[in-house]
């Protein structure tokens, strides 16, 4: 195994024993709002503290973009790593074992190794930069569906973002009549790793933060996966709007998003 990607896999699953730990024993820790509907725990910071501690000890020079802390280290470094601790903050309060630690590893832009492990289903999918994406060390392809008849599509509701939900919800209108099924579970680095493992025949969401898709997007895409922006292009590390699934599906989720008649405010 690659050796960034070994040991994002032992500060994963150190993190993930906490989460597992933890999961329905509301007793145990804190709950704090960050902002509206934005939750954040005490094994939120602890998870982080545990990751960023352990890849410190290898790698001193490197510096660490995390959801809670914001940038620990050189704004420039040459390798910065990308770490949610606690994906699905939501349901971990609420005692839903649907959660999952996701960490990345960026190496002058480009994201070299991705991690996102669940650690309720102990669930470790991974990847490196041109070796394809696995998951509990056996190899992931995406779905093989050529169109969205018959799909099961990954999503979620700009809930922190009000202002977006009205068209959302038009775009979401024209997904499930296209679509078997749409799916909202409530952890962007999961629905990824779904669609690289081919659970999902594709998935989109829009405002999502790096820490939210560093090590998914990989993943997807080292699955045979396409990632764009909702206007097919590839500037979602800008906006936070993402599309993934395979080539055929891809572009069919595009024409529901109707990328020429798209509101500017869903772009």
């Amino acid at each position: 195994m690659h050796p960034m990607l070994n040991i994002a896999v032992r500060a994963a699953r150190a993190a993930g024993n906490l989460i597992a730990h933890n999961l329905g024993h509301q007793e145990n820790f804190e709950v704090q709002q960050k902002f509206k509907d934005d939750l954040v725990t005490s094994i939120d910071k602890e998870c982080e503290h545990t990751i960023v501690s352990m890849l410190q000890k290898s790698y001193k020079d490197h510096s660490f973009l995390t959801e809670e802390s914001g940038l620990i280290g050189e704004d420039n470094a040459e390798y910065v790593w990308v770490i949610d601790p606690l994906d699905g903050t939501t349901n971990f309060v609420q005692g839903i074992g649907h959660v999952a630690v996701s960490i990345a590893l960026k190496h002058q832009g480009k994201t070299e190794v991705g991690v996102v492990f669940d650690p309720l289903l102990n669930e470790m999918f991974t990847a490196a930069r041109g070796e394809g994406a696995a998951l509990n060390g056996q190899r992931l392809r995406v779905a093989t569906s050529d169109s969205l008849d018959g799909s099961i599509i990954g999503t979620a509701f700009p809930v922190r973002d009000r202002e977006k939900m009205l068209p959302y919800l038009e775009l979401f209108a024209r997904l499930i009549s296209n679509c078997a099924d749409v799916r909202r579970m409530g952890s962007a680095a999961l629905d990824l790793c779904y669609v690289a493992s081919g659970r999902f025949d594709g998935y989109l969401e829009q405002g999502l933060k790096p820490w939210d898709y560093a090590a998914g997007d990989l993943i997807v895409r080292e699955a045979g996966g396409i990632v764009t922006d909702f206007m097919g292009e590839p500037n979602y590390q800008k906006s936070g709007n993402l599309v993934a699934a395979n080539p055929k599906v891809l572009r069919s989720l595009l024409k529901v998003c109707d990328v020429q008649n798209l509101p500017a405010i869903l772009r």
